[in-house]
């Protein structure tokens, strides 16, 4: 265990990859010098960054932003419920999607070839009425 380990302190992409904010540990490093984390409203320099229990982290991410309170922080990456146990999510609720419109007929009716259900139509009405043979 390091000295840092041992005085409750962790590197902040060790912490990401454990709370699996990112799927790989690389991956946790690009996202600290990226610029998109921010730890307790300061914006991180590096990855090698010291995170402890109590610290707020807001991270911007491609289509939302995570606003995370450490509660622990952690020996490894475990499954995702022991990950949960690392943080508390203070994110905003995201906005709500916009209703889609209801589907248009894609033609009007008689237009183009018979829809197979068409199809069944006509040939129903040509037995009824004996044509076609």
């Amino acid at each position: 265990m390091s000295d840092a380990e041992g005085q409750g302190r962790l590197r902040i992409d060790k912490w990401l990859w454990f709370a699996r904010v990112t799927k790989s540990r690389s991956l946790a490093q690009k996202l600290a010098t990226s610029g998109h984390v921010r730890l307790n409203k300061e914006r991180v320099s590096g990855s090698a960054q010291q995170v402890r229990v109590g610290d707020v982290l807001t991270i911007a991410l491609e289509h939302r932003v995570l606003v995370l309170r450490i509660q622990a922080l952690g020996t490894r990456r475990g499954p995702a419920p022991e990950a949960r146990l690392l943080y508390e999510d203070l994110s905003p609720p995201a906005p709500p999607r916009p209703m889609r419109p209801a589907p248009v007929a894609a033609r009007d009716a008689g237009a183009g070839r018979p829809t197979k259900r068409e199809r069944r139509q006509i040939d129903r009405f040509l037995d009824e009425t004996g044509e076609d043979d």
